[in-house]
C-alpha cells in the first residue's frame, strides 16, 4: 500500500510538472517570462497605519498608506532597485474615492524593501492643483533618460477627469510636475477625454534600461480601452497618433472571448528587443463575452509585440494570459475579482524584475531569469 500512494505522489508530482513546463513553453520566443514569484516575499508592501506625514491640501497630519499600498513602478539608482507605489488613505470610500499619494521604497536585492515614511508624489498647493485635489496621484510608470533623468507618468486624478500627467526628478525625491500631457496637442482636443496608463518606450543599453528614440522621436503606448500611441520631442508634451477623421487610432483592441475582452490596459514601460518592441498590458476579463476559464472581471497579464522600425504595428500578441492571480491576496482586499496589475518593470542582476498591484491593495514582485 505504501508502494502504491509513493507511485501515486509521484506521478502527480509528474503530471504538476509537466503541466508547468507546458504552461512555460506555451510562451513564443519573443515574450518574457516565465515570471515566478520567490516565495516567502509577496505581498512586498502592505498598508502602514503608523507613517504620516503633514499634507498641505488638508494642511494637517495624515495617515497617507493606511488603507491600501498598489500599483508600483520600478526603476534603478545607484545599484538598487526604487518602487514608487500608488498609497491611498482613508478619507473616503471605495476606489478612486480616497486621495492617493506615491510613495517610494527602495531595495538592494529586489525581493525586501525599506519604505519612505513621507510620499514622493502627492496633491499640493501647486500649479497642478486643478488636475490634482482632492483625488491626488495614481498609478505611476517610470523610466530613466541616458543622462539621468527620470520621468514619471501618472494619473491626475479630480474626481472628474483622470487626466495623464508627467513629471520629472533627477534623485526620485524631488519632483518637478509638468502637468496633463495632452494639453497642447491638436489644441487641447485630447485634454478633455479620460486618459490613463503611459508606457514608455525603453531599451537596454549596456545592461541599462533608458528611454528610447525611434527616428528622432520618444514613443510611448498609453490607454485602457485600446492601446493608442503618442510621440514627444521633449518627453513633457505628447501628441497622440490619430486616425484620418481625427479619432485615435487603436493599435490593439479587447477581443470578445478572450481574457482581454473588457480592457487592454498598458502596464510598464515598452521594451525594444532583438525581435520587436514588447508591451505588457493588463487585460480586463468581461463577465458576459470574455474568457469563461478566467474570473469576471479580474486583470491578467497580457503581452503584444510591435514592429521596431513602425512602432505602431502589431506583429504578434499572447492569446492566453501569462500572469494570472493566484494567491490569496491577490484575490481579495478593494479588488476580489482578482488583479496582478503590473506597472513596474526593470532589468537587475541579469534578471527581470515585475513589480505589480495585488488587487488595488498590496504590492507583489515576480522574477523572469533568461535563458533558464
Amino acid at each position: 500500500m505504501k508502494t502504491f500512494y509513493k507511485t501515486l505522489q509521484t506521478l502527480c508530482l509528474l503530471l504538476l510538472t509537466a503541466g508547468t513546463l507546458s504552461a512555460q513553453t506555451k510562451l513564443p520566443t519573443w515574450a518574457f517570462g516565465p515570471f515566478v514569484r520567490p516565495a516567502g516575499v509577496n505581498p512586498l508592501i502592505s498598508p502602514d497605519t503608523t507613517t504620516r506625514f503633514n499634507d498641505p491640501m488638508y494642511k494637517r497630519s495624515v495617515d497617507w498608506e493606511s488603507n491600501d499600498t498598489f500599483n508600483p513602478a520600478a526603476t534603478i539608482k545607484n545599484g538598487k532597485i526604487y518602487i514608487l507605489y500608488r498609497a491611498e488613505d482613508k478619507s473616503g470610500t471605495g476606489i478612486g474615492g480616497r486621495t492617493s499619494r506615491i510613495g517610494l521604497a527602495e531595495s538592494t536585492n529586489g525581493t525586501t524593501v525599506k519604505r519612505s515614511p513621507v510620499p514622493m508624489l502627492y496633491p499640493s498647493n501647486d500649479s497642478q492643483k486643478a488636475f490634482e485635489w482632492t483625488g491626488g496621484c495614481e498609478d505611476p510608470r517610470v523610466a530613466m533618460t541616458a543622462n539621468g533623468t527620470y520621468v514619471v507618468f501618472y494619473t491626475q486624478w479630480n474626481h472628474d477627469l483622470p487626466r495623464l500627467g508627467v513629471a520629472t526628478s533627477k534623485d526620485l525625491k524631488t519632483w518637478v510636475k509638468h502637468g496633463p500631457i495632452f494639453q497642447k496637442a491638436y489644441n487641447g482636443k485630447f485634454h478633455k477625454i479620460a486618459s490613463k496608463s503611459a508606457s514608455i518606450i525603453t531599451k537596454l543599453v549596456n545592461g541599462k534600461q533608458v528611454i528610447a528614440k525611434i527616428n528622432g522621436k520618444y514613443w510611448m503606448y498609453w490607454g485602457e480601452t485600446g492601446v493608442y500611441a503618442a510621440t514627444s520631442t521633449d518627453l513633457v508634451n505628447w501628441k497622440p497618433l490619430i486616425n484620418k477623421d481625427s479619432t485615435l487610432n487603436a493599435l490593439i483592441s479587447p477581443r470578445r472571448n478572450y481574457f482581454d475582452s473588457d480592457l487592454t490596459e498598458c502596464g510598464p514601460p515598452a521594451i525594444i528587443t532583438p525581435k520587436g518592441i514588447v508591451l505588457l498590458y493588463n487585460g480586463k476579463n468581461n463577465p458576459t463575452y470574455g474568457d469563461k476559464n478566467y474570473t469576471a472581471n479580474s486583470y491578467c497579464g497580457g503581452q503584444v509585440m510591435f514592429s521596431a522600425a513602425d512602432p505602431t504595428r502589431a506583429i504578434s500578441r499572447l492569446d492566453k494570459p501569462f500572469f494570472v492571480p493566484q494567491e490569496p491576496f491577490e484575490k481579495s482586499g478593494q479588488y476580489p475579482a482578482g488583479t496582478v496589475f503590473m506597472e513596474g518593470l526593470v532589468y537587475f542582476k541579469s534578471k527581470w524584475f515585475l513589480y505589480y498591484g495585488c488587487a488595488d491593495s498590496r504590492v507583489g514582485v515576480a522574477i523572469y531569469t533568461p535563458g533558464k
